[in-house]
């Protein structure tokens, strides 16, 4: 009985490090998401569309070890045309002269991720809750991994300070921006390299 638990365990790890690795990020099953409070009511939501990323587990327990991600300002869509115009412009994010928003991971300690986050040339630290969804091998032979990351944070920190007063008090959009990004990856094979 030992000898078959002693089997089935060295089974279990050595599948286990057979998803570590390097993972490019597959855009058609990754969501970058953010949200803000609009007149101090009710919630906004925008995602942008283009972006691209890598991230790599460690062999044996999976550990996220590295993350990086850019974001393509130009992209961000909220289902309203002329919103998504003006935050293009000038007056917030400026795509023009800051055409991208990047991520890079530092480390992981628990449930939390903790990188550089840049936006219009600013890069601060930032804080994020962190879950590992898991690995699995899909119809096609594919290996990929999924995790969450998700935050706030204060768009003043990255001079993304446009507002307007409201009458009865209050501002038209907040300062805190809600962050939900849900990322799978393929396993970078010798061929991606």
């Amino acid at each position: 009985m030992k000898k078959l638990q002693l089997i089935i365990v060295s089974m279990l790890l050595g599948a286990s490090s057979l998803f570590g690795g390097e993972y490019k990020v597959d855009p058609s099953h990754t969501n970058v998401t953010f949200s803000v409070k609009h007149m101090m009511i009710s919630t906004v939501n925008g995602e942008f569309q283009s972006f691209e990323g890598s991230f790599e587990l460690e062999d044996e327990t999976n550990k996220l070890v590295a993350l990086s991600g850019e974001m393509d300002v130009e992209s961000i869509n909220t289902n309203i045309e002329r919103r998504d115009a003006h935050l293009k412009s000038s007056e917030i994010f400026n795509a023009e002269e800051y055409p991208q928003v990047t991520f890079v991971l530092d480390r992981v300690k628990g449930d939390k991720a903790y990188g550089k986050l840049t936006i219009k040339g600013i890069t601060k630290d930032v804080e994020l809750e962190y879950e590992f969804g898991g690995t699995v091998t899909d119809p096609w032979g594919k290996q990929r991994a999924g995790l969450s990351l998700s935050g706030k944070i204060d768009r003043r920190d990255y001079n993304i300070t446009w507002n307007q007063a409201l009458e009865a008090g209050g501002v038209v959009v907040s300062e805190i921006v809600k962050l939900n990004i849900e990322i799978q990856g393929i396993l970078k094979s010798e061929d991606d390299f």
